[in-house]
């Protein structure tokens, strides 16, 4: 069984998710804190931790996670990577979306059955040494696939009574393998081969002579079924004892309770016998219980966007599929587009601004402090990864050309860890992204190269601007470098917009930005 609600053709890396949720919540019990010196995550960008840094992106974690610290890896591990899906998985997750939060209790309804079936296998889980031996496998994965039937039951009701309510191909290809897979049927199957492989009638095995008289070819045996009433099966077995002395045509032995080497060979045998069917029922019980592990981990995603949207609804904000364009096609367009971390924080609904950057590959934001500059750059790429992974976003409209990379360079604050000076970690950072850049990539610049006098900082930006330029690096550049902002607006370059922080008649700020020279 493939759940496949975040691609079409595989699953979710729900390994690497479900580990880093219990890392984050043996963190955050004292259990072990790696907050400290911890080194990046491997399946995460190279810049991960600047992104989220610069974009302020543990509160968008936090808001669609709650207390759900698997929500929290999940959405931390789509959002990042979300550069590395194609158009087709972005609109395919957008599809599945939609259903989600038409339907925002049945998805809950659904995560919280796949969570309560691997509560059960985390139970239930023996460790690697014991699942070696046959007996404690087969013994275990029975009791596995007996609880986890009750989770399945919960799945095939909720299949049956909400599967015409949705309508995207990832929905409609899981319900339609609920039905078919778990069928009334199989479900009995089941229920009937886990009743005999019990062996409460005994164990039936045949083999042969192999080499050096060793036993060879074990199979195991169906059990003769027991009948008539217990008090039948009492005499029979009363009579059976009686007449043995008389009767020699039946062979049999028994073991002293202290014969410790002779149960050891008998449990041997046993193991030898059932080996096979053990491991065919193990391999079955690791399907089901990863099925829903994966069923669990793909859902979280999902859940968490329905946390997000009922958060922004609340304040009156707006969460609209937008409309992903290919990568050559440098397009960028947006209405109503507002910071979501910021209409997080906040208790009132946050302004959004207009734009049409399409065949622009550089947008340079001018204006005086706390005009709402940085806040329209979070917003740009916000939207941008939101986008990008299959997500809606924060806007009334937003069409944007995917990238092959999103990629920040903020100014930082002198701290004790700089080894060198501003301008110098400034040139550090910048090359470290030029090492890393790759064609349609986008970066966000924040008061970049400030750090040293305007001259000095105008030319330094201008020939990285240039040059990146040339490679068709998407850029949206925030300065107070007018020196710099001057001179490119000068060159009347089409392919550059200039926007610049709006200001009033009586200096009041309005938090918009609109077309403007610097």
């Amino acid at each position: 069984m493939k759940v496949h609600l975040l691609y079409r053709d595989r699953d979710f890396d729900w390994q690497t998710a479900l580990q880093a949720a219990a890392a984050r919540e043996g963190a955050r019990s004292g259990r072990r804190d790696r907050s400290k010196n911890r080194e990046r995550s491997p399946e995460l960008p190279w810049n991960a931790e600047a992104l989220i840094r610069d974009l302020e992106l543990d509160t968008l974690f936090s808001a669609m996670a709650g207390n759900d610290d698997l929500i929290f890896e999940v959405a931390k591990r789509a959002i990042l990577n979300g550069t590395n899906m194609d158009l087709e998985t972005i609109r395919y997750r957008q599809d599945v979306l939609q259903d989600c939060l038409q339907c925002p209790a049945v998805i809950r309804k659904l995560y919280a059955v796949a969570a309560e079936a691997v509560e059960k296998k985390n139970q239930q889980y023996l460790g690697a040494a014991l699942r070696r031996l046959p007996d404690w496998l087969l013994r275990d994965s029975i009791e596995l696939l007996e609880n986890l039937l009750d989770s399945i039951g919960e799945l095939r009701k909720i299949s049956d009574s909400h599967a015409n309510e949705f309508s995207s191909e990832g929905w409609s290809t899981f319900f339609a393998i609920i039905r078919t897979e778990l069928s009334d049927e199989h479900i009995a199957c089941i229920e009937y081969h886990l009743s005999r492989l019990k062996l409460r009638n005994g164990l039936v095995l045949s083999a042969r002579l192999g080499e050096g008289n060793k036993g060879a070819g074990y199979v195991l045996h169906l059990p003769p079924a027991r009948k008539g009433a217990w008090l039948k099966r009492l005499i029979a077995k009363w009579r059976k004892r009686f007449f043995a002395r008389q009767q020699q045509d039946t062979y049999s032995f028994s073991l002293s309770p202290r014969d410790e080497s002779g149960a050891r060979i008998l449990s041997d045998l046993k193991n030898r016998g059932i080996s096979i069917a053990a491991d065919a029922l193990g391999q079955s019980a690791d399907h089901v219980r990863n099925f829903f592990s994966v069923l669990r981990v793909e859902l979280a995603f999902y859940v968490g966007c329905v946390n997000l949207n009922e958060q922004l609804m609340e304040k009156g904000g707006l969460f609209f599929p937008p409309s992903p364009m290919p990568a050559g096609e440098c397009r960028l367009s947006f209405r109503g587009l507002y910071d979501v971390c910021l209409a997080l924080r906040l208790d009132r609904c946050v302004i959004g601004n207009d734009a049409n950057a399409d065949t622009k590959n550089l947008l340079i934001v001018t204006g005086a402090n706390q005009g709402g500059k940085s806040t329209f750059l979070r917003s740009v790429g916000l939207a941008q990864l939101l986008m990008q992974c299959g997500m809606f976003v924060p806007a009334e409209s937003f069409c944007s050309s995917v990238c092959s990379d999103i990629l920040t360079h903020y100014k930082r604050e002198e701290d004790t860890e700089m080894k060198s000076g501003k301008l110098d970690e400034e040139l550090n950072r910048m090359s470290d992204i030029v090492d890393h850049i790759r064609p349609y990539s986008m970066i966000l610049f924040n008061e970049s190269f400030a750090a040293t006098n305007e001259r000095e900082g105008s030319e330094i930006a201008q020939q990285i601007i240039s040059a990146l330029s040339e490679k068709r690096i998407r850029m949206v550049f925030v300065t107070h470098l007018y020196e710099f902002a001057r001179s490119a607006y000068e060159k009347q370059d089409r392919n550059v917009l200039f926007l610049r922080a709006e200001r009033q008649m009586d200096g009041t700020r309005t938090f918009r930005l609109i077309e403007g020279e610097p």
